[in-house]
Parts: structure tokens; C-alpha cells; sequence
């Protein structure tokens, strides 16, 4: 738990009253010296960890496993795709090389690899990722949940620019209207339903083609047979899921690495044995020619050229399990010229056979390795699409933290390795589309057509992102940005105008899919916000609560009452509506507040923020408890034992602290900072609002105020010893979870569109999306739920 002091005072009031303040200032001081330095070291814990050369050489080798199959098992199907009505010219196959060629130098190498990957939260890739960071450094986040105090988290790292600059006048224009907001958001999940596309193509587009294999060697067998081989490698890797990737991930390296070997030496031996000349392509001047000769077909090939650079997209959202320094290591010294090699190779063979497009990759191999290459490639799709599974899981975490996805059950499957999830509702889903996509279309041209469509779209969204993480976070110049967005946007583009000859050629199933998962996105992002906003607006006063006096104007009957609610500060209106239709109350009552935060992770001791409401006698507490996106609610976590360790802790420091004190001006409340001095009732008046919290911040336990509880609280103030030994009592009575059922209506006047998404989407994911109870683990027996109505 995070035990930070408060600033008692600003600038020359600290000097003034130094002096003044006797030993508890020396104490106070001892125990909350400033933590800039310790803060900075975990802030830049990623960045600035050291490897040796062969710790990095072999986080190298194993990022081959996890970050590249996907991109690594492209010349499985790129030629057909890009020359699916076969090779009218042979001088087309040099053409089409260049592109690969600059292809793979400009998008992977040049932005992912140097430049994306960059702009990782520590560590962590993804769209969503990318969108913490902005969230942190301007006030974008839809759901204005966050408090200044969250921002001293050491994980809570960003920069600061001059108020004058391009960066501080971009920040403001993003956050002057709400509609900009919204649409950050919608661009985002754009990008992240475009990835959940891909984890469903990916799977489908390369065991078809690894399993396609089988029709070279054996004749006889039909397309039929290939696509049932396919489907039940699919239901086999999705089935076994659950099992996580911790016991085989050590396999996956050491797969992709003999796969880029044997494409590598496979294609040395190809560019040799048929034709030298394919290394012309390495001139762009080429890629001229290749349009210079006109037609449309050389344009929409382009949709299948595409084809080589997917896998980025699965890159960066796997990033998080290795250093970016390995990654780019593996693939300046392994992918890229093994990938260079084996597209070569394909070229050559192509150039004497080109009627051999069809199944170009397996063609090509020489017959005394084919079953041993056919061996490797199977696994090396099986690789692939575990990569993308997996990103796909990650995703859907982080879109889950943000309240962007209903709730649904995340498995953590390693207790190595904390980014190892299983989400087993997506999994599922995932593995009937993709049976669905591989079974209805039985071939690789209509499911890449698809999956480039899929992969473009990504690609702009993460370059529009790109654009304000320059200007936003690393403040680079605006021409900088400029120039970067220009070059990346024009080969984008470039690529997305001839995927769109093709959405009526399978390109439009990723679009259907992307509208879905958007939609079911948005509308939960919606509901979620209105019920957050219901919360602030119908917030309980404090002087109402104050009003009440220490036994709430009700019974308190043993027991700890643990009210769940959005709020970080004030009363939330289920607590009234709770004690307004029922006549008791516990004796202890906990406000827990339960937010996600765009972080990566909250460390565990600053997980938990305890503060007191009211007098001690009010027996009355709130609890913030904080998340990262990347942290889980795992089932051997016992959620409430540590909350009760923070509050005991708490009120332990309280005790200790109000004891240290050698003047009557100093107590343990909630903290604030003090007002300047003010003379007669405005004074006096204020310092008591304060003392109760009314100035309702969540704060470090740790703080110094005045003390003017005991004008209200008398002589039934208790000691720290004795109240904890209450508490104690109260929750061997018994604890109950309090939790809102708050049902979200559309009023009769709202317009139809509206009453659907709200009616009906949202009430139907609220039916089958899993209770905040199930997510806490909260017994049965000790739950009451409290219900209301609210229409938007």
C-alpha cells in the first residue's frame, strides 16, 4: 500500500511554518522523503535495464518464436496470392520480387521494427497500449475516472512540454471537445477488432497452406481432404488452449528457427540451381516497369504482395515478452534476409515454372527434404497461429481493462510468465470462425484477399496513432512527424486502394467481423459511461451522511459492509438507496472503489489507497484498489484479505502518527493539502468540512491535517488499538459485499438507434457477460445485490 505523505503546504508557507511545527514536521519529514528517485528508476525500469550480449542473443533467438511465425510463414501463400489467374509475364515475377523486397524493408523493418516498437508502454505493444500512453499524457479517456493522486504511481510515467509548444497546442485541441475524444476511442477499437480479424484469418490462411502441401506429393488427394486436415489441426490448436503455452513455448523458437533455415537454404539453392537474375530485383527501378506495363491485374496484385508483410501487426502486440533490443536483433540477423532468400528462391523457380504458381512454396522444395519441410511448415503455422491467438487474448485483456469488452473470464495459464492469459469465451469463437472462414472458402486466394484487408487497416490506425505518440509523447518537431506520417501513409494507401478491388472477393469478411466485435465494443463503452456518469451525478453529499450523525440515523448491527462502487470519491446513490429502504447498517462500513488505469501494472504496494470518511466514530472508510491493464484478478488472490490488510495498516499509521504529535494542530484523516489562513468562522467552518472529507480526494494513508475531529467526536474517539481490535470483532461477525445492479434503460423520447443498443445489445451482454461477484470472488452467501433504474 502506497504510504505517501501529504504536502502540508506550498511554497513559502513551508519555510513560514517550519519552525512552528516542532518534531512532528522532523517525523513527518523522515517518513515521506521524496521518492523522485526511486519513482524515476521504476518508471525507466524498462528502458533502461541492461543485458549482456548472450542474455540478448538469446532473447533474440526465442523472440523467433513468439514475435515472427506469423510474418515468417508468408511465402507459404504470397506468390499465389499475388498471381492467382497465373503468370502472363515472366518479367512480372521480377517485378513482383521488388515489391516484396521493399516491402519488408520500409514497413517491418524501417517502421515496426525501428520506430513502432519504440513506442511501447514499457514494454507493452498493441493499440491499446498505444493508447494508455496518450491517455496519460493528455486527458483523452472517456471515462474521467482518474485522480492526481493516481498519477504518482511509479509506473505512471510520461513527459511534460511548455505550455507554448506544438505538443501542449495539440493536447488542447484533443481535449476542447468531446467528440475528439471519441473518435481516438473508435479509431482504437477499429485497430483492435481489426487484429481479433486477424487471429482468426491467420490460423485459417496458414495451416490451409501448410496443410496444401499434401496435393503436391500426393496427386490423388483433393481439396477436400486438404481442408478437413486443416479443420482438425484448428480444433486440436484451439482445443488444448487452455493448457497455456508455458509447458511447449520452449519448442517454438527452435521450430521457427529450422523454418527460417530450411526457406533460407531452400531458396539459396533455388536462386543457384534456376536463375541468378532474379537478384535484379533489388533495383526498385523494377518496381517501375512493373506498372509501366499497365493493367489492372498488376494493381490489385498488390492485395497479395501485401500478403508478405503480415505478422507486424501480431508483432507489436506480442512485444511484451521481449526487450525491444532482441527483437531487433532477430530480425536484422535472422527474418529479414532468411525471408529475402526464400521469396528469392520462389522467384527463381517460378521464372522456369511458371505454371507451378499455385502451390509455388512446396514446388519449389527439392523432393529428397519435402516431407521434412512438410513436417516443419505444419508446425511452423501451428507457431503462427498461436501468435496471433495469443495477441488476440492480450487484446482483449487490455480492451477489458479500459472498459471496452463485457466481462468475461481471464485465465492466467503461467506462474512464470504474467502475460500468459486464456480468455476461454474468445477462444471459442474464435476457433467457429475460423473453422467457418477455412471450411467456406477452401482456398488461399478468397482468405488473402480478407486477410490483407484486415492487415492494411491495421497499418493506418497504428500510423495515425504513431502521429500524435511523436508529437504527444516523444514531442518530436512537427516536420519530423510530418514526414514520417506522409512516407507511411502513401505506401498504406497505396496498398488499401487495391485490397478494396477485392472486398467482394473475400475482403469484406474481415469487415464483417471488425463491425461485430466494434460494435459490441462500443455499445459496452457506452453503457459503461452512462453508468458511470449516473454514479457522479446521483453521488450522495457528505454533509447529508454527516447529518445522520455516527449511527447513520439507522441500527448498526455487527458486521463489515463492503460497498462496491465507480466512484473515487463522495457517496455513491447506492448506499442511500440501501439505508433508505432498509432500517440497519453495519457497524463498519468500506467504500471499495475498483478502477482500471492506463498503466501497464500497479505495483502491489501501491495497489490499495485507504482514507477515513468522517469521524472515527462513523466507523466509515473508502478503498481505492488500482489496476493496470496488464494486472489480473487471479483466482488465488484473496481480494478481501488484503483489503483488510491496507485498512489495518491504515489505521495503525494513523494511530502512530496522532500519538508522534506534540501540538493539538495535527491529525490522520484524509488527506489535503491546507488552505491559506483564514480569519474567524470562514476558517473554522473550513477546516472542519475538511477534516470530514468533504473535499472528497483519495489519498495515500499517510497525511497531516488539522485537528479539529475532536470538536466533533468527543470522548467516544478511540484509540488506534481499540479500534482495530472493533474492526476486528465486526468482521469475525461477518463481512458482506454490497454490490449495484444498476440497469441501464432507453428513455421512450430517445431515437430508435439508441433503444436498440441500449434495450437490446447492452442488455444482452449485461445478461451474459460474468458478475463483478464471479470477477472478485465473492462467496454467494455473502453477496446482496441492490438494484435500480436509471434511463439515459
Amino acid at each position: 500500500m502506497a504510504a505517501r505523505g501529504v504536502e502540508a503546504s506550498t511554497g513559502g508557507e513551508i519555510s513560514e511554518e517550519s519552525d512552528e511545527r516542532g518534531s512532528m514536521w522532523d517525523l513527518d519529514q523522515q517518513l515521506d522523503q521524496p521518492m523522485d528517485e526511486e519513482a524515476g528508476r521504476l518508471r525507466n525500469m524498462y528502458k533502461e535495464k541492461k543485458f549482456s550480449a548472450i542474455l540478448l542473443l538469446q532473447l533474440s533467438f526465442q523472440s523467433l518464436g513468439v514475435v515472427y511465425g506469423d510474418l515468417g510463414t508468408s511465402p507459404l501463400y504470397v506468390f499465389y496470392n499475388t498471381f492467382p489467374h497465373g503468370i502472363k509475364d515472366p518479367e512480372d515475377i521480377i517485378g513482383a520480387l521488388s515489391l516484396i523486397i521493399y516491402s519488408l524493408t520500409l514497413i517491418p523493418l524501417l517502421k515496426y521494427v525501428f520506430v513502432v516498437c519504440k513506442a511501447n508502454d514499457n514494454g507493452q505493444g498493441g493499440t491499446f497500449a498505444l493508447y494508455s500512453l496518450l491517455c496519460r499524457h493528455a486527458k483523452v479517456n472517456t471515462i474521467p475516472n482518474q485522480h492526481r493522486t493516481d498519477e504518482e504511481l511509479t509506473t505512471y510515467s510520461r513527459t511534460t512540454f511548455h505550455e507554448q509548444s506544438f505538443a501542449a497546442q495539440t493536447k488542447r485541441w484533443m481535449e476542447k471537445n468531446p467528440s475528439r475524444k471519441n473518435s481516438l476511442l473508435i479509431l482504437v477499437l477499429v485497430g483492435t477488432c481489426m487484429v481479433i480479424g486477424d487471429g482468426i484469418l491467420t490460423p485459417a490462411i496458414s495451416v490451409l497452406s501448410a496443410a496444401g502441401g499434401l496435393r503436391v506429393n500426393l496427386p490423388h488427394i483433393n481439396n477436400g481432404v486438404v481442408v478437413v486436415v486443416a479443420v482438425v489441426i484448428l480444433v486440436s490448436l484451439f482445443s488444448v488452449q487452455h493448457y497455456g503455452t508455458d509447458r511447449v513455448g520452449w519448442l517454438f523458437a527452435p521450430v521457427v528457427f529450422l523454418w527460417f533455415l530450411f526457406i533460407a537454404s531452400i531458396g539459396m539453392y533455388n536462386v543457384c540451381k534456376h536463375d541468378l537474375s532474379v537478384l535484379k530485383a533489388f533495383s526498385p527501378l523494377y518496381i517501375y516497369r512493373y506498372f509501366k506495363r499497365g493493367g489492372q491485374d498488376r494493381w490489385t496484385s498488390l492485395g497479395g504482395i501485401m500478403l508478405s508483410i503480415t505478422g507486424i501487426e501480431a508483432l507489436f502486440a506480442d512485444l511484451s515478452h521481449f526487450p525491444v533490443s532482441a527483437v531487433q536483433i532477430a530480425f536484422t540477423v535472422i527474418v529479414f534476409p532468411c525471408l529475402l532468400l526464400a521469396y528469392s528462391g520462389q522467384a527463381a523457380y517460378l521464372r522456369k515454372y511458371p505454371h507451378h504458381v499455385e502451390d509455388a512454396f512446396y514446388q519449389s522444395i527439392p523432393k529428397s527434404v519435402y516431407w521434412p519441410m512438410f513436417v516443419i511448415a505444419t508446425f511452423a503455422a501451428i507457431v503462427a497461429s498461436q501468435a496471433t491467438i495469443s495477441a488476440t487474448f492480450s487484446l482483449i485483456k487490455q480492451a477489458l481493462a479500459h472498459g471496452c469488452f463485457p466481462r468475461v473470464k481471464v485465465v492466467h495459464t503461467s506462474r512464470k510468465f504474467l502475460g500468459q492469459i486464456y480468455v476461454p469465451d474468445i477462444n471459442w469463437i474464435l476457433m467457429v470462425l475460423c473453422i467457418a472462414v477455412t471450411a467456406g472458402f477452401k482456398n488461399q486466394n478468397q482468405i488473402g484477399n480478407a486477410y490483407g484487408t484486415a492487415v492494411v487497416i491495421v497499418m493506418l490506425v497504428t500510423t495515425l496513432l504513431m502521429m500524435l505518440i511523436m508529437i504527444l509523447v516523444w514531442r518530436c518537431h512537427w516536420v519530423l512527424v510530418l514526414l514520417f506520417t506522409l512516407l507511411s501513409l502513401v505506401v498504406e494507401c497505396t496498398y488499401f486502394s487495391a485490397v478494396l478491388f477485392k472486398v467482394n472477393q473475400g475482403g469484406w469478411v474481415p469487415l464483417v467481423i471488425a463491425a461485430t466485435f466494434l460494435i459490441i465494443m462500443y455499445v459496452w463503452h457506452y453503457g459503461t459511461l452512462k453508468r458511470y456518469e449516473f454514479e457522479m451525478h446521483s453521488k450522495v453529499s457528505m454533509a447529508w451522511i454527516l447529518g445522520l450523525g455516527p449511527s447513520l440515523g439507522l441500527v448498526r448491527v455487527p458486521g463489515i459492509g463492503l460497498v462496491y462502487t465507480e466512484l473515487a470519491s463522495g457517496v455513491p446513490h447506492i448506499f442511500s438507496h440501501f439505508i433508505t429502504n432498509l432500517p440497519a447498517i453495519h457497524s463498519v462500513v468500506v467504500f471499495v472503489c475498483v478502477k482500471n488505469l492506463p498503466v501497464y501494472t500497479v505495483p502491489e504496494e501501491e495497489r490499495f489507497l485507504v482514507k477515513r470518511i468522517g469521524p472515527k466514530n462513523f466507523h466509515m472508510f473508502r478503498c481505492v484498489a488500482r489496476y493496470g491493464y496488464r494486472d489480473l484478478h487471479k483466482k488465488d488472490d484473496n481480494f478481501e484479505k488484503r483489503l483488510f490488510e491496507s485498512l489495518f495498516l491504515f489505521i495503525r499509521l494513523e494511530s502512530m502518527m496522532e500519538g508522534c504529535s506534540d501540538s493539538d494542530d495535527y491529525s490522520i484523516c484524509g488527506s489535503q493539502q491546507q488552505q491559506p489562513h483564514r480569519d474567524g468562522n470562514e476558517s473554522r467552518n473550513l477546516e472542519t468540512f475538511d477534516t470530514f472529507g468533504s473535499v472528497e480526494s483519495v489519498m495515500a494513508p499517510v497525511g497531516v491535517t488539522k485537528r479539529t475531529s475532536h470538536t466533533v467526536t468527543g470522548s467516544s474517539q478511540m484509540s488506534g488499538g481499540d479500534e482495530l481490535e472493533f474492526i476486528n470483532g465486526c468482521r469475525d461477525a461477518g463481512v458482506v459485499h454490497i454490490m449495484g445492479n444498476t440497469l441501464i434503460r432507453a428513455r421512450r423520447e430517445a431515437r430508435f438507434y439508441k433503444r436498440i443498443a441500449i434495450d437490446y445489445v447492452y442488455a444482452f451482454l449485461r445478461k451474459i457477460c460474468r458478475e463483478n461477484s464471479a470477477i472478485f470472488n465473492v462467496p454467494q452467501e455473502s453477496l446482496l445485490n441492490v438494484g435500480q433504474i436509471f434511463y439515459v
